[in-house]
């Protein structure tokens, strides 16, 4: 394989994981030496959508919208805005195997320079009839991947932050750090201490993407995304 895959992952859902996985991605392809020939190439995967109806945009529209991502791949959408398993249920389908999402996964990594997973809730949501995760899942390219954990920034953050960090590390799986999804212009005392906090946890905290960011236009959103990473994943 040629590329190094990105799993994002949230402690919890509407944390901002698609907003951050476009961010991610402006950044990596803004990133290129200007010694080099063209951009980063980047590709995105998103094993699962739920709450998907027939011709709405789904997260990796979103992400092909403001990252400008050409390469974007989908393994299943379902129409109820619930957790894969129940979700598939009600549209009564069979969900993807793992090996079937890791075999995608794969393909793209033949190709693209870096390759970005978005996860569907938190972590351990189950993506298969198997019970299987995206923890499992990313434990599949352990060798070549690395995980992101994106948070809420106000109360509650810091467990939710901390147990999932403590899940990867018990499964020996790289973390490559995490990702506020919604910093506000005007934080409080509160999402002060929790920054500061996240800033002391052990693995980078690579970015605070700006409150609004989603409302950017593309040139803006591809123009500002690299100055918002502390380091880059």
């Amino acid at each position: 394989m040629t590329g190094r895959i990105l799993f994002i992952t949230g402690t919890d859902t509407d944390v901002g994981k698609t907003i951050a996985t476009a961010a991610v991605a402006a950044a990596l392809i803004a990133q290129r030496p200007p010694t080099a020939t063209g951009p980063l190439s980047v590709a995105v995967d998103k094993p699962v959508q739920t709450g998907v109806l027939p011709g709405e945009a789904g997260d990796v529209d979103v992400v092909r919208h403001l990252a400008g991502v050409r390469a974007t791949t989908e393994g299943i959408r379902l129409r109820r805005p619930m957790a894969p398993v129940p979700a598939a249920r009600h549209d009564g389908v069979a969900l993807p195997t793992l090996d079937e999402h890791a075999a995608r996964i794969r393909e793209l990594a033949q190709h693209y320079e870096r390759v970005l997973v978005e996860g569907a809730g938190g972590l351990l949501v189950q993506l298969d009839g198997a019970k299987r995760t995206i923890a499992d899942l990313a434990a599949r390219f352990s060798d070549i991947g690395s995980v992101v954990v994106v948070c809420r920034s106000g109360l509650g953050t810091l467990n939710h932050t901390e147990l999932t960090l403590e899940a990867l590390s018990r499964r020996g799986l790289p973390i490559a750090g995490v990702i506020i999804g919604s910093w506000p212009t005007d934080p409080d005392d509160i999402q002060l201490s929790n920054r500061e906090h996240l800033c002391a946890l052990g693995v980078p905290l690579l970015a605070a993407l700006p409150e609004g960011s989603a409302r950017l236009t593309p040139e803006a959103f591809r123009i500002s995304a690299p100055s918002w990473f502390n380091r880059f994943p």
